[in-house]
């Protein structure tokens, strides 16, 4: 037997989903829970501070034109740098990637919780993202090597995937308490906690593994042209939205960004040890999955945003009374999420499961064109908030089992960064694009109107909102047509999402 046999060998019985077998499987729903607890912690901070900005400014002074930093800053390091945060958790070992991202988001919370100056403040918002690009993929490996029979894989995706799905609204339901009631510095400080709980579970539940004697050195040319890119889409985009699409700094991140990430693609092809093998895409239902949740994230992340700006603003409700009209579509995403991997995924196969979902989505959307000035909550805005949940709640579960399925053990990491990265880039271009077309919207209803005439603000700003749902419901329909063109046809067996050692 050669050295790397043995090395493999040595892997497979340290850190291998049989031993987490053998263990009994309540070990394993602890270990998906210690995981649950990361990815909640990494999908709040994407909206959780967002409700607490206005108390940040006050107390820290800083100006308006600068907000959109302590959003951005998170976003730019998180999403430029999760692939090599999924390479690493394949090179260095998920178990001591998720505690390290696990340790350091921690105190990256503490040091932008206590920011006494606005540079601090955006400074530990960027080093969350950066050990969030850590945490994020070591997180969704550990679930992927972890429940790799078909008995119970399903239903671990699907719980995983109603974390993912659902994080936001939590973020801003848990905003509007923690702003209300204690202090805004409380939406960063609660993400000690919720890693101590990680920490603890990660010390009680995961079992230390060996890593191969046979580790390939890291891609660092790819690590350089994949971040630079991803970072150049998200600031190009986030300028798009400050200074628009006309501006030439918005346009040339855009065009560097493209020229980048073309060379990433072609060095990947030729590198002796490749950040991100192109045989991971080569998957024709991984790529489906991928394209997906680009599109799913960009939807769920708008109606967010343009839903809170118009319950606050329009309808006047309370940051605590924004995050409670949340949860019944935080419910009907858990449910989405289950069924979609548990029944429509065996029954009908992802061919028309992710289509349907990514339909039921668009329609939710487009019912929320309907809202006025007077609309009420349970009448008009609670409909099509569940059937969008719903719809998304379809997808999000059956794409991240599928985008992780029949992946090597050593591409596990990396394929879940790649989820992560998608949902990441994908909300943010939604937001982006989607902030545009509302801005342009209430500008050309202002044209040839008075602006100081309040019910002309309104009417702008819902035109605005209009316009987004409309262009969100565009962009969830051709996720339709994509989605249904790429999946295979037939129904999933269960077998097919396991990850196969060696496939690859």
């Amino acid at each position: 037997m050669t050295r790397q046999h043995v090395s493999q060998l040595q892997y497979v019985t340290t850190d291998s989903p049989e031993r987490h077998r053998r263990s009994g499987t309540p070990r394993r729903w602890w270990i998906l829970a210690t995981a649950g607890v990361a990815q909640l912690m990494v999908v709040l901070d994407v909206t959780i501070v967002n409700i607490a900005l206005p108390s940040a400014q006050r107390a820290l002074g800083f100006a308006d034109a600068d907000r959109q930093w302590v959003v951005t800053a998170y976003a730019l390091a998180f999403g430029s740098l999760l692939l090599i945060g999924g390479r690493l958790a394949d090179l260095l070992g998920r178990n001591r990637t998720f505690v390290a991202g696990l340790i350091g988001f921690a105190a990256a919370s503490a040091v932008a919780g206590a920011a006494g100056n606005f540079a601090t403040l955006v400074a530990g918002r960027a080093a969350q993202g950066v050990f969030g690009a850590l945490l994020a993929p070591a997180a969704l490996s550990i679930v992927a090597v972890t429940f790799d029979d078909s008995r119970h894989r399903a239903r671990a995706f699907g719980i995983f995937g109603a974390i993912a799905g659902a994080g936001g609204a939590v973020g801003l339901l848990a905003g509007g308490l923690l702003t209300q009631h204690l202090n805004w510095r409380w939406t960063l400080y609660v993400n000690v906690i919720l890693a101590a709980i990680g920490v603890a579970g990660a010390a009680g539940f995961l079992r230390r593994g060996a890593r191969s004697a046979q580790r390939p050195a890291l891609d660092w040319w790819g690590t350089a042209l994949v971040s630079a890119g991803l970072f150049a889409v998200v600031y190009g985009l986030s300028r798009a939205d400050s200074a628009g699409w006309a501006s030439a700094s918005s346009w040339g991140f855009l065009v560097a960004a493209v020229v980048l990430l073309a060379a990433f693609a072609w060095w990947q092809a030729r590198a002796a040890h490749p950040l991100m093998p192109l045989r991971i895409l080569a998957d024709r239902d991984r790529a489906a999955s991928v394209l997906a949740l680009t599109l799913a994230s960009a939807g769920i992340y708008a109606v967010f945003l343009f839903l809170t700006f118009y319950l606050q603003n329009l309808r006047a409700f309370t940051p605590v009374q924004t995050g409670v009209a949340f949860l019944p579509m935080i419910a009907t995403v858990v449910v989405g999420s289950l069924l979609g991997t548990n029944v429509f995924l065996r029954v009908i196969g992802p061919k028309l499961t992710v289509p349907l979902g990514l339909l039921a989505a668009a329609a939710g959307m487009a019912w929320l064109t309907r809202l006025d000035a007077t609309s009420s909550y349970a009448a008009v805005v609670l409909p099509p908030l569940l059937l969008l949940g719903l719809g998304l709640g379809v997808v999000f579960a059956p794409a991240i089992s599928l985008a992780t399925a029949r992946v090597g053990r050593g591409d596990a990491g990396v394929a879940s960064a790649l989820v992560n990265t998608t949902q990441q880039i994908g909300g943010a271009a939604g937001i982006a694009l989607l902030s545009t077309m509302a801005t342009n919207a209430a500008k050309n209803f202002l044209v040839a109107r008075d602006p100081r005439d309040p019910t002309v603000l309104i009417h702008a700003a819902l035109d605005s909102y209009r316009a987004a749902y409309w262009w969100a419901a565009a962009l969830l329909a051709a996720g339709v047509l994509i989605s249904a063109a790429l999946y295979r046809p037939g129904r999933s067996d269960p077998k097919d999402l396991r990850p196969v050692e060696g496939m690859f």
